[in-house]
């Protein structure tokens, strides 16, 4: 790695620089120094060293070159600080003992005053997760802190390293009866702490309840999942258990997940031969409430989304704020937000934290947005620490949303290319062909530079062919033949730039053609059909003389079939219980339930309000006991518009929008309830087809 970092420096450099730019002390650097000339005198290259200036490989080029190809063919390599870290926490893992710090020194081939300050680095890395690493002298280093830190750390380092395919094709390795061989020495230290053939018959055990489960994962959720447990098993055999809070395991043990995760442990004991203790039931429910995506009868209209859908609209509307565009009709991002932000703020209680392989991708190439979204997180969520990973997943969605507002670019490019007219040629026609964000490419010598200066503005691109020396602006430096990859970062380059843009809110007014006049029309008839279902039908009634839940649900019912709204009161009845059974409906902070169902039995879209004449207690959403004294009934037939259940999305957020909302439904007459509906339907069509 010395050789490597001097042979492409045309300059001298110091002992210091180098230090600092391959990660090793000043010390590691002076002794290998003095055994690299023998391997130079092999290519007739030589070491100068000037006092006060620096260090430096002189000899013929082609000799440098040689040296490189033969470099990068030897299988002891130097590792980057990144790879230390990773291959320190493996040996203190695995240890059952303390290590030496020469030992780890002669490991990783670095002085023991580097390893000493890596040391120190990685503690800073797992203080988050409330690992720390106990030093004593004459005794040796060690990991401290509880077994379930100790695998969250090793399941992140899994997770950086191998990135989501690496994990998950080695999983489906044992299915194909393959046997790859990693050549990178870093995965494979990292895949020694995880038995090959373990994780092959827990995947396949997998494969037997996947289909029973009552949620869906994505495939990263999936391969964490079979990480998790393959950690635990190697661990339980070590004797190394898990504990867990006992107030709390009663607590989630009443979760759905939970009976999934008592079916996933009882095949781990048969599978193994290896008695399990129940908190790793606990540990795997959780795992589980923190990746799950359940399958939903649309994701906005769910009573237990009702708050979470408040909080992205918001972090949305912060994002406009920061960013200057129009996000807020964008039902996908929103959609998807809800979706994400389920599972991230349970994470995120739990302190379970998140591995994301592309967080130091997102920083670099989206920095300005990344900060924008940081600030709307911190605003929308106050109470909560979002790690980086997190606000590096919110990124990705923004990001993505923004480029589909952005639609077609409409950069200028400006080209400097030393090789000729034709090569600047070919390399502004494959710019125009493979960037879409570029629409005009322009030209330039090297000695029209500082002309550019009154002309050029934030959003264009400077693409060189040749280092500019002392010139103050960005630009990325390429092949004039355009490499796959210098292709990829000119795409990021251009995007970043496209979201330098600050447009006017209001876009221009443009005459609108027929099929878009029609599609505005259907999609009125579509709203205006359902809002006219929901007003006609709307009621608020004062229940007396009952007891349970269920008997106010059976009243309600009947009152409802007798409008022709339902059939079989009996069946609706059960299927509005079977709600609260799956999740609390009293809504935190206020006097309010909050029933709703889609279901065959429900002929037209209803929504009623219904006062008692006594508190009764429930459970709420979040897993508090509430009293309430008033039960509000939303309910939709099975199959349903999109436009029907926005329309119902709508009614559940309003409801808690704001104090003043929630007074109202919580106190107001059935007019003025009546009336205020009608008012915010009206504002909503008026949105919708603008």
């Amino acid at each position: 790695m010395i050789m490597e970092a001097l042979i492409i420096e045309k300059e001298e450099i110091t002992i210091k620089e180098l230090s600092k730019r391959i990660d090793v002390s000043s010390r590691t650097i002076q002794r290998d120094l003095n055994n690299i000339q023998t391997i130079l005198d092999s290519y007739q290259l030589e070491l100068v060293r000037k006092s006060g200036v620096g260090v430096q490989i002189i000899g013929d080029e082609q000799r440098k070159h040689e040296l490189v190809q033969q470099l990068k063919k030897f299988t002891q390599r130097e590792y980057t600080l990144e790879e230390r870290l990773t291959l320190i926490l493996c040996i203190l893992y695995e240890s059952t003992e303390p290590v030496k710090l020469y030992s780890l020194s002669k490991d990783l081939g670095v002085s023991i005053s580097t390893v000493s300050a890596d040391l120190m680095k990685l503690e800073e890395q797992l203080q988050p997760i409330q690992l720390s690493i106990l030093k004593k002298r004459g005794y040796g280093v060690e990991l401290s802190g509880t077994e379930k830190a100790k695998r969250r750390a090793i399941s992140y380092a899994l997770s950086k390293t191998l990135k989501e395919e690496g994990l998950f094709s080695l999983i489906k390795e044992k299915i194909h009866q393959k046997s790859s061989k990693y050549e990178d020495p870093i995965s494979e230290r990292l895949m020694h702490l995880v038995d090959r053939e373990k994780l092959g018959m827990i995947e396949e055990a997998m494969k037997d309840l996947y289909p029973d489960f009552s949620l869906s994962m994505t495939d990263s959720a999936y391969v964490a999942l079979i990480v998790h447990l393959a950690l635990a098993i190697e661990r339980i055999l070590q004797g190394e258990n898990i504990t867990i809070d006992e107030a709390y395991l009663k607590q989630i043990s009443l979760e759905p997940e939970y009976p999934i995760a008592q079916k996933i442990i009882s095949m781990l004991m048969d599978r193994f031969q290896v008695d399990i203790p129940e908190a790793e039931v606990g540990y795997i429910t959780m795992h589980l409430q923190g990746s799950k995506l359940r399958q939903q009868e649309g994701v906005l209209v769910e009573s237990s989304n009702l708050e979470l859908y408040r909080q992205a609209k918001s972090l949305v509307r912060e994002v406009e704020k920061q960013t200057s565009f129009s996000l807020s009709d964008n039902a996908s991002l929103l959609e998807g937000l809800v979706t994400h932000l389920k599972p991230a703020i349970y994470r995120i209680e739990q302190n379970m934290g998140i591995a994301n392989p592309l967080l130091d991708e997102i920083q670099t190439n989206y920095k300005d947005l990344f900060e924008q979204v940081k600030t709307a997180t911190r605003k929308v969520f106050p109470k909560l620490q979002v790690p980086n990973e997190e606000i590096g997943y919110l990124v990705m969605h923004f990001g993505s949303a923004l480029i589909g507002v952005l639609g077609k670019g409409d950069l200028k490019a400006y080209i400097i290319c030393s090789s000729g007219i034709g090569t600047s040629k070919l390399l502004a026609s494959r710019l125009l062909r493979e960037i879409q964000e570029i629409s005009e490419v322009a030209n330039i010598s090297v000695f029209d530079l500082n002309k550019l200066a009154t002309t050029i503005t934030d959003r264009d691109l400077i693409v060189s062919t040749i280092y500019l020396q002392d010139f103050q602006r960005e630009y990325i430096m390429v092949n004039p033949f355009l490499t796959t990859e210098e292709i990829n970062q000119v795409q990021l380059y251009a995007r970043r730039k496209m979201l330098i843009q600050k447009p006017s809110p209001l876009a221009k007014e443009s005459n609108p053609n027929a099929d878009v006049l029609t599609e505005k029309i259907a999609k009125v008839h579509e709203y205006s059909g359902v809002m006219l279902n929901v007003l006609t039908n709307f009621q608020l009634t004062l229940l007396k003389d009952q007891t349970t839940v269920k008997q106010y649900m059976q009243q309600i019912c009947e009152n409802l079939e007798s409008r022709q709204v339902i059939t079989e009161t009996e069946i609706v009845v059960e299927a509005l219980l079977e709600r609260e059974k799956n999740g609390g409906i009293g809504i935190p902070g206020t006097k309010l339930a909050l029933y709703h169902t889609r279901h065959e039995n429900v002929q037209k879209p209803s929504f009623t309000i219904h006062k008692l004449d006594h508190v009764i207690c429930i459970k709420g959403m979040d897993g508090s006991d509430v009293e309430v004294d008033t039960l509000l009934v939303l309910l939709a037939p099975k199959s349903f518009l999109t436009a029907g259940l926005e329309v119902l999305s709508l009614i559940s957020t309003l409801i808690i929008q704001n104090e003043q909302n929630i007074h109202l439904f919580e106190t107001g007459e059935e007019a003025q309830i009546h009336s205020f509906l009608a008012e915010e339907f009206e504002v909503f069509i008026k949105e919708n087809i603008n």
